[in-house]
């Protein structure tokens, strides 16, 4: 190829080395203007296309007119089966697919498994309702009436442990043991932490970023993990979605469900076998974040709360986990799985 020579300021450059000169400054340009976008994929609201450890099946439900949908896992034994059927109930800012673990062992040792997503978490509706403990329950009650199922064991854990506990309330036939993983509500919050609007809760809830999300997140473990992580990404791909305002208005009711709806002065009405499971290091508390030292240093004081608890209820045997946080079913999975198969097979 002939080159040509042509002054381009002081220098003179061939053609072809102008061409190619431009064409580099062209391309450093164009990186500068477009930078590569680094954030995930957005995760659907319903969690479209996470997956899930076992199948996830659909309960239809028409609640205040609206058609939704209440996901669940039923898992059926791995070993020989014993005949009885535990629930798992998930946290606030948990789901179903968590107790992917604890669903492994128990199947293992001949418990059927159901884990609902409740209505508002998970794969489950996200409706714009007035959300109740009395309807989570109701629906869970109507799952098992759909699987013929009519004795259960209640695990729950976190805000999951107060649904249990209204669950416990409404259906003590059904209820032959409880199972309480770390419960929120274990003290009336309203007596120390101020009173948000539903539109305040959600402002704060449309302004979580991937580093906001995580520093929340990591104070529900003793002992920090990358694995943890998990779920922080899940919290961060949900922002991205555009329908995500749509689940922060969800969210923010239910954060007004667990902040009215307390549970703790009714457990001395529960009569039937119950395992409190309490992380020693944990310190969990709505208003973490917002909240003065002082006060916040009079909430979430789990050992303590953990012994009220005990005493509070008719039928109690109390573990106390030390080194642990918030979330013992994944932080100390053996000895949380040890010590509740100790409490299943307690009662026959």
């Amino acid at each position: 190829m002939t080159c040509h020579i042509f002054p381009l300021s002081s220098t003179r450059y061939p053609v072809c080395g102008r061409l190619l000169l431009f064409g580099l400054l062209l391309f450093s340009v164009s990186a500068v203007a477009e930078p590569i976008d680094q954030r995930p994929a957005p995760l659907g609201i319903a969690m479209e296309g996470y997956p899930y450890p076992y199948p996830v099946q659909y309960l239809h439900l028409k609640i205040e007119r609206q058609d939704l949908h209440m996901a669940y896992m039923d898992v059926q034994p791995t070993a020989h089966a014993n005949g009885r059927t535990v629930v798992l109930m998930h946290g606030k800012n948990f789901f179903g697919a968590y107790w992917a673990g604890t669903i492994r062992f128990l199947s293992a040792h001949g418990f059927r498994v159901v884990v609902p997503d409740q209505i508002g978490f998970g794969k489950s509706s996200k409706p714009a309702t007035y959300y109740t403990f009395q309807l989570l329950a109701h629906n869970t009650k109507r799952l098992l009436d759909v699987l013929e199922i009519n004795r259960v064991t209640v695990v729950g854990h976190s805000m999951g442990g107060m649904l249990a506990v209204r669950f416990a309330l409404m259906y003590p036939t059904v209820t032959t043991q409880l199972v309480l993983e770390n419960p929120i509500g274990l003290e009336d919050y309203r007596l120390k932490v101020p009173f948000k609007t539903v539109d305040a809760i959600y402002k704060d809830m449309l302004g979580y970023t991937e580093d906001s999300i995580r520093a929340y997140q990591k104070p529900y473990y003793a002992h920090w993990k990358q694995a943890y992580d998990r779920y922080v990404q899940v919290h961060y791909r949900w922002t991205l979605s555009p329908e995500y305002p749509r689940l922060a208005w969800a969210s923010a009711l239910t954060y007004q469900m667990i902040y009215t709806q307390p549970v703790v002065y009714e457990f001395p009405r529960i009569a039937m076998p119950t395992l409190v499971v309490i992380g020693q290091q944990d310190r969990t508390t709505l208003g973490r974040g917002e909240l003065p030292a002082k006060v916040l240093a009079a909430l979430g004081q789990y050992p303590e709360l953990g012994r009220r608890t005990a005493a509070a209820l008719q039928n109690a045997k109390l573990v106390e986990l030390e080194g642990i946080g918030h979330i013992p079913h994944l932080e100390a999975t053996q000895r949380f799985h040890a010590e509740l198969l100790k409490f299943l097979q307690s009662t026959p």
